[in-house]
């Protein structure tokens, strides 16, 4: 009986002190499982450390082990997108390289998939190393996104996860630019289960989600998969509108009755005028999200451009 393959997608990204210990110990796991084959996809995400070479050591010695590098930095999802695409495996696990994703878990996240389930992810029990900062924008995170998706992405989940080599195929249809994976493969359905884990602390090296980029992975996350913010931009204009008639109400009152004197109303002035100039750039700032989303898309150019591979035929 011919043995089924499990792949492992990493992206690398400035992960020079890691990619040693990350192959040492992945490798270890797989060579445990006796009932598969296995292969590791390592993805270099345009690292101008060291990464590379050391990658390219490591495939020259092992041939399970594939390297896919970019010509530049494309950032994460993109890095994992194209991961996706070179995978010749019947179970596909997606993990970082910096170990707080323990590769020890996977031979029960595979006893899960014999189960029959089709997308097994990883949901974080505690997140060892994370600042009190990082874990509240991320709490608030998910709520902000689910409140606003159609489609329901669980809490506390990242990329690490193992899902079907089906799953991946539909996803490597899927044509669109800015992709946030986590909220696709919720997206795509199948029969999902949950995987609960203690996340640990970066083996070492730093973080590569700095704030500016996790709010750019926010940003994906809510404008792929909702258009209620667009909404939201017509209920401020009816809101702006029922408080300017109101406005208007209390001023022809204060005038019939002389209530007030309207010539030291400054003050009611400059706040009415910066409330709707707030409402109206927020407005516009939302329209423009989408509209450069739009204007990505059809200039049809790709997620990011492959430099060179290794061990990887087709």
């Amino acid at each position: 009986m011919e043995k089924k393959k499990v792949t492992l997608v990493i992206p690398m990204y400035y992960e020079e002190k890691v990619a040693e210990e990350c192959y040492k110990r992945v490798k270890e796991n797989l060579e445990k499982l006796e009932k598969y084959e296995h292969e590791i996809i390592y993805v270099n995400d345009g690292s101008k450390d060291k990464t590379l070479e050391i990658l390219e050591e490591i495939a020259k010695k092992d041939e399970t082990v594939k390297v896919v590098s970019f010509s530049r930095n494309f950032g994460h999802q993109a890095a994992v997108t194209a991961g996706l695409k070179y995978v010749t495996g019947d179970a596909i696990i997606i993990m970082d390289a910096d170990l707080q994703d323990p590769p020890e878990l996977i031979p029960d996240m595979l006893k899960l998939w014999e189960e029959g389930n089709e997308v097994i992810y990883g949901k974080r029990k505690s997140r060892e190393g994370e600042s009190a900062f990082k874990l509240f924008t991320a709490k608030m995170f998910y709520k902000t996104l689910n409140a606003l998706s159609d489609v329901e992405i669980p809490k506390d989940t990242g990329d690490f996860r193992l899902v079907d080599k089906k799953v991946v195929e539909t996803i490597n249809t899927l044509p669109e630019h800015n992709k946030f994976l986590r909220g696709l493969f919720s997206w795509v359905g199948y029969k999902q289960a949950p995987f609960e884990y203690e996340r640990k602390e970066r083996f070492a090296g730093e973080t590569k989600y700095p704030l500016k980029k996790m709010l750019k992975l926010a940003s994906d996350g809510i404008i792929s998969f909702s258009t209620k913010p667009l909404k939201l931009v017509g209920a401020l204009g009816i809101l702006s509108i029922v408080i300017s008639f109101i406005l208007l109400i209390y001023a022809l009152v204060s005038y019939i009755f002389h209530l007030n004197n309207l010539s030291a109303g400054w003050t009611s002035i400059m706040v009415a005028i910066t409330f709707f100039s707030g409402i109206q750039l927020m407005s516009i700032w939302i329209i423009a999200e989408y509209v450069g989303r739009i204007y990505d898309e059809t200039k049809q150019r790709p997620q990011y451009i492959v430099d060179k591979t290794i061990n990887i035929s087709k």
